[in-house]
């Protein structure tokens, strides 16, 4: 697996400069040297928070031709989800979504929604609003501070084999720590840092037309010690490196390949049945007891974007660097498959 070095991430055609990964975000991005970026850059910022008893999910996202803003309230007690993403069309890049995870604000204001994720000394401070957000419009916002992130995190970058200027560079910090309150349905639910998490998907990237990829992670205590994972692959050509990694106590234990087992179900998957989830190394073997399914189709014939986030518990083993064994039993967390026409 190769290691990414210091430098630029694309070459001055548009090309990725190396294929790798890091445990930080080692490579520089300039959007000055993506090549067709007005039509084809895609980037977001999507962060999860939860509990063992309820949890957000929240996202930026400029695609080019289309753009959105989404929150989604998470019930893990009463294993339901409800999510709006108002969207917005042809913001070619103008929603100037920061070149770095590091600092600057993510903040979108559209027809009844406003959110902003701003980054300053370490600490990312979420605020969302949706003017009419369930069936009895009341409203939804949050005020969130993530602290405490890790030493290491999960850094990719990606090429794509079937076309030289496409790539993906991505960033996963799991496991931060989360304080703050969501209000929605006329309640109001509180995160503490002592039992409430976060994570941030940060994505930066050329795509080519069609991809399926597949995702999971998960954050949490375990005898004392916060550990995590995530899992992915689908991303474009990851033969030069992988994203799998295991964090304990920020540190990231890196490992080769994995599968997600979906069970079937006629000509199709069976997305609410027991998963399977191994490595081909023998590091990672979990199962995976779904909850519920926070799914959302567009579909306009030449766009699709067929999402299945699957919310559940973990059960299984995984092994550090120095071959610890962590047992997982019913880990919250999810797993996901994304097929993408766009």
């Amino acid at each position: 697996m190769n290691m990414l070095q210091e430098g630029p991430l694309l070459n001055t055609d548009g090309s990725l400069s190396e294929a790798g990964r890091a445990t930080s975000l080692i490579k520089l991005y300039d959007k000055n040297r993506v090549k067709n970026r007005l039509l084809r850059l895609k980037e977001w910022d999507y962060y999860l928070i939860h509990n063992k008893h309820f949890g957000i999910a929240l996202t930026i996202a400029d695609n080019a031709y289309m753009g959105l803003v989404s929150a989604s309230f998470l019930n893990f007690e009463e294993k339901t989800e409800h999510t709006m993403s108002p969207m917005f069309w042809f913001p070619f890049g103008k929603t100037n979504l920061p070149e770095s995870s590091r600092q600057g604000n993510t903040q979108k204001v559209c027809k009844g929604a406003d959110f902003c994720f701003s980054v300053n000394n370490g600490t990312r401070h979420l605020q969302a609003h949706i003017d009419s957000f369930g069936e009895d419009h009341t409203p939804f916002d949050c005020d969130i501070l993530l602290s405490e992130e890790p030493v290491d995190s999960m850094v990719i970058a990606t090429p794509f084999p079937d076309k030289r200027t496409a790539f993906y560079y991505n960033q996963k910090i799991i496991g931060m720590r989360a304080h703050g309150k969501v209000s929605c349905f006329g309640r109001d639910y509180r995160f503490d840092r002592a039992d409430s998490f976060g994570l941030l998907d940060w994505g930066r990237g050329v795509w080519v037309y069609e991809s399926t990829w597949y995702w999971a992670a998960a954050m949490g205590m375990l005898n004392g010690h916060l550990v995590g994972f995530n899992l992915g692959y689908g991303f474009g050509d990851t033969s030069a490196a992988s994203e799998n990694m295991i964090f304990c106590d920020g540190k990231a234990h890196p490992f080769d390949k994995i599968h997600f087992d979906i069970p079937q179900k006629g000509s199709g998957d069976d997305f609410l049945s027991l998963w399977t989830i191994r490595s081909n190394d023998g590091r990672f073997s979990m199962n995976f007891l779904p909850l519920f399914d926070r799914a959302a189709c567009t579909d306009l014939r030449i766009l699709l974007s067929d999402q299945h986030q699957v919310f559940g518990l973990f059960t299984g083993f995984m092994l550090l660097d120095d071959g610890t064994r962590l047992d997982l039993n019913d880990f919250l967390g999810f797993a996901e498959k994304v097929h993408n026409k766009w």
